[in-house]
């Protein structure tokens, strides 16, 4: 099951205590303080993992709590450094404060680390507060308590091209054809509930990362049908392939929803490069995929190739202005 939105909590270790203790030796009655200080909190820690592309274990898990700091003992000796806890999340998550929905962290590469609640600081023991005119003091420090925090975590998926159309526009069609990806393919709006990422193979070693994300409709960026769900999901694209059906009434309004749901759920999504795409040529006579190729689309200058996942007519031209567009 894919997740990609969960809100957690996160809380460090708090500091021990310091120690009140005094040297207890023969022939020493009076002996000096020699209480340790107590051990740091532990912190809680996220790191992107390359091996994990879901969310999910946080549906079950809401609270992470990193180990407290010991207590300093006698004899100076300090208490143990409480466990930090590493909590693993998919490359492309994005740590947000609950409250204020501030972006902390965007882990976006395998490896990466932020320090989400930073342990508590261990207390000082007695031994720390002697003075000439207080050699035997009577206190220690209580341990710092450790940070906590209510985040939010978002995955978006990192690809070079995000596949955007209406439901039906043959999106997961294409990705099954120039992929290992299985999406679910079938003949009704929505086959696609969560978004599929698909490794292509091209020439000599080379490869492209495809993102196909359910179908948008009209009203998507204003939370309507799936869209406004999924379509954080190509912020992070280098490309955006704009498919639309080739036996639509009216490709230049699909072409303007389209660019208007983008436009009105992200600036980013509007400044994103371009390639205009016709889906399903096997489905009309040569006559029309002629005159779809030298109309015009009002507002778009770029490439148009017309394809066919079901024939692959067309499908090596697509994946070369992909690769072209991506090394522009």
């Amino acid at each position: 099951m894919f997740i990609d939105y969960a809100k957690i909590y996160v809380k460090a270790g708090d500091g021990g205590a310091g120690a009140v203790a005094f040297r207890r030796e023969k022939y020493v009655p009076k002996g000096g303080p020699a209480g340790g200080n107590g051990g740091n909190g532990g912190s809680v820690i996220f790191i992107a993992d390359s091996n994990l592309n879901t969310l999910l274990d946080f549906r079950y898990q809401k609270k992470y709590l990193a180990q407290n700091g010991d207590k300093g003992g006698s004899s100076l000796k300090d208490g143990k450094t409480g466990k930090d806890i590493l909590i693993k999340v998919p490359i492309g998550t994005i740590i947000k404060d609950a409250e204020t929905e501030e972006v902390l962290s965007d882990l976006d590469s395998n490896g990466k680390e932020f320090v989400a609640a930073k342990g508590g600081k261990g207390g000082k023991g007695n031994s720390n507060f002697a003075t000439p005119t207080n050699q035997t003091p009577r206190y220690a420090e209580s341990g710092k308590p450790g940070e906590e925090i209510n985040v939010v975590l978002e995955l978006k998926l990192i690809a070079d091209v995000g596949l955007v159309g209406f439901p039906n526009a043959g999106k997961s069609t294409l990705i099954s054809v120039i992929s290992d990806a299985k999406p679910k393919i079938a003949d009704y709006p929505f086959t696609t509930l969560e978004p599929n990422l698909g490794i292509v193979r091209y020439k000599d070693f080379k490869s492209i990362i495809v993102a196909d994300i359910p179908g948008i409709i009209e009203g998507a960026h204003q939370g309507k049908g799936l869209g406004l769900k999924f379509l954080r999901h190509i912020e992070r694209t280098k490309i955006l392939l704009l498919m639309i059906d080739i036996t639509s009434e009216n490709p230049q309004n699909d072409y303007d929803t389209l660019l208007n749901e983008l436009n009105n759920y992200s600036k980013v999504l509007s400044r994103k490069k371009k390639i205009l795409a016709f889906s399903k040529s096997d489905l009309v006579e040569n006559s029309i995929i002629k005159k779809i190729e030298k109309k015009k689309i009002k507002g778009y200058t770029g490439p148009v190739i017309v394809f066919s996942s079901a024939t692959q007519s067309g499908i090596q031209e697509l994946l070369d202005k992909l690769w072209e567009e991506l090394h522009d």
